[in-house]
């Protein structure tokens, strides 16, 4: 089966990223879920954050394509979903989901651990954040 990918403007659905990983054969789902936090930066000067808005280029989602077709090829049987969110947040708003479907566990954690891994490491979206203080910070970049 073909993972589900796919990067939106709109708001991102939990439901539609476990549905897409649901079987009667999957006896295990690991969902991760990557959500606007109120602050950012290093531990103990870390900053208020007011909204994120993220960018990709044109070519993410085929690079996501490419990654998650990676994480199958490692984990064969396991069903894979990941909706990246693009567009301006707000705090609380989901960026990422990400979830593996499969017969167990196992295989479950380690395929949604390395599509997440993978997919902040290789796809080109960047997140610029705006700070409270009105100061601004781009992250990702290469």
């Amino acid at each position: 089966m073909q993972p589900e990918i796919a990067i939106l403007d709109s708001a991102l659905s939990v439901d539609a990223v476990m549905s897409a990983v649901s079987d009667a054969a999957v006896g295990g789902a690991v969902v991760f879920v990557g959500a606007v936090r109120d602050h950012d930066g290093p531990q103990g000067a870390e900053k208020p954050v007011r909204a994120l808005e993220y960018s990709a280029h044109p070519s993410a989602l085929s690079e996501l394509a490419a990654v998650a077709d990676g994480v199958a090829d490692a984990f064969p049987g396991v069903r894979l979903a990941a909706h990246h969110r693009v567009g301006r947040l707000e705090i609380g708003d989901l960026a990422v989901v990400v979830a593996a479907g499969a017969a167990h566990r196992e295989e479950a954690f380690g395929a949604a651990r390395r599509l997440i891994d993978d997919l902040k490491a290789k796809v080109p979206i960047w997140k610029h954040q705006i700070f409270a203080d009105g100061s601004e910070e781009w992250v990702g970049l290469p």
